[in-house]
């Protein structure tokens, strides 16, 4: 069985000062993927150092800012990062690592974070954009045929049941419909989505809930956080947990980690 995990740190050294480490300790997953990591090489391998996990990153060209990253277990084969030359406003959004599997085979695994965009603004057509290059990409590697994973914080909740306040969120970013579609048009051309395929059929489990208020408390959240699987790879997973925290001083996040168990 291999594990992957994909979580949006909000910056890996905030995360780390509130108890990332415990969590990653006691979890121990094969594969991790990074959102927000918001650090230099360098620091990230002080975090994750390289005699425990291979590592690609993808930093951000605006310090401070953005930023993926894969670590995992099992050796790395290849390495691709971004999706535009990873410049502009995409830098720090997209990496990709081919894995080498203990039977020989390759698992191709992503960690993306999609901008969260905000109406009447360039951020929203950066969106737009880059969702455009998802959709290209996911295509080619569905394409090859590969057991692949594209995972990480979509900033999009797919259905009314992946949002707990739907109703008050109809014209907000993250709910539209013009980016609910692009979701669609995924999961209708042969990808999985593994939170709701093994998850029920909710609502929830959210996977972000605002610091401000009592939105963890309440569960008032949302699932935006993903990991959607090639079908060959979908077949073999196993489970899926949201490793929600017991309490809102005990979040190292204000996302969740989504793990999957896979036969693999």
């Amino acid at each position: 069985m291999l594990t992957i995990a994909t979580v949006n740190v909000n910056g890996i050294r905030a995360a780390f000062k509130r108890g990332m480490g415990e969590w990653l300790a006691e979890r121990r997953p094969d594969v991790l993927l990074l959102q927000e990591v918001r650090a230099p090489d360098e620091m990230l391998a002080e975090f994750l150092p390289q005699h425990e996990w291979d590592l690609a990153h993808a930093e951000s060209t605006a310090r401070g800012r953005s930023g993926v990253a894969i670590a995992s277990r099992l050796p790395m084969r290849g390495i691709r990062i971004g999706l535009d030359h990873g410049v502009g406003t995409n830098s720090g959004r997209w990496v990709e690592a081919d894995l080498g599997l203990p039977d020989g085979g390759t698992l191709t695994v992503v960690s993306t974070y999609i901008h969260s965009g905000t109406l009447g603004t360039p951020s929203m057509d950066e969106k737009y954009a880059f969702l455009e290059l998802i959709s290209t990409r996911m295509t080619e590697l569905r394409s090859a045929g590969a057991l692949a994973v594209v995972a990480g914080d979509v900033n999009i909740a797919h259905r009314e049941v992946d949002i707990k306040n739907w109703k008050g969120n109809v014209k907000a970013a993250g709910f539209l419909p013009e980016e609910r579609a692009y979701l669609d048009r995924w999961f209708d051309s042969g990808w999985v989505d593994l939170g709701r395929h093994l998850g029920g059929d909710g609502p929830g489990p959210y996977t972000w809930w605002s610091w401000r208020g009592k939105a963890f408390d309440n569960d008032s959240g949302w699932r935006i956080d993903y990991q959607i699987a090639t079908s060959p790879l979908a077949e073999r997973a196993q489970k899926v947990e949201v490793d929600r925290a017991p309490s809102y001083d005990r979040r190292f996040s204000d996302h969740a980690p989504l793990v999957v168990t896979y036969d693999l």
